[in-house]
């Protein structure tokens, strides 16, 4: 199973949903609160490109982007594949 990694903060909808999603797929993370680690968020900056918004998804080291962008692979049929590697 993949290695799914989720840069996240706790009042941040988006993050929820994101979690939800891959909770309902059976699919463990690793979840990492940047509220309070200004070096995690650098590090999330920095894997993700400069982006700094919440959630941010690594699925074996590959950045899959936040929220929206797993959703788009969900109903584009892209998700389930990619969490099976």
């Amino acid at each position: 199973m993949a290695q799914i990694e989720i840069y996240t903060t706790p009042l941040c909808g988006f993050c929820h949903a994101a979690k939800r999603l891959l909770t309902q797929k059976d699919a463990a993370f690793a979840e990492i609160d940047v509220s309070r680690a200004p070096d995690k968020r650098q590090e999330m900056m920095a894997r993700a490109n400069g982006r700094h918004t919440v959630p941010q998804i690594f699925v074996d080291g590959q950045h899959v982007g936040g929220c929206d962008d797993l959703y788009a692979l969900e109903r584009a049929g892209k998700l389930d594949p990619i969490l099976a590697a």
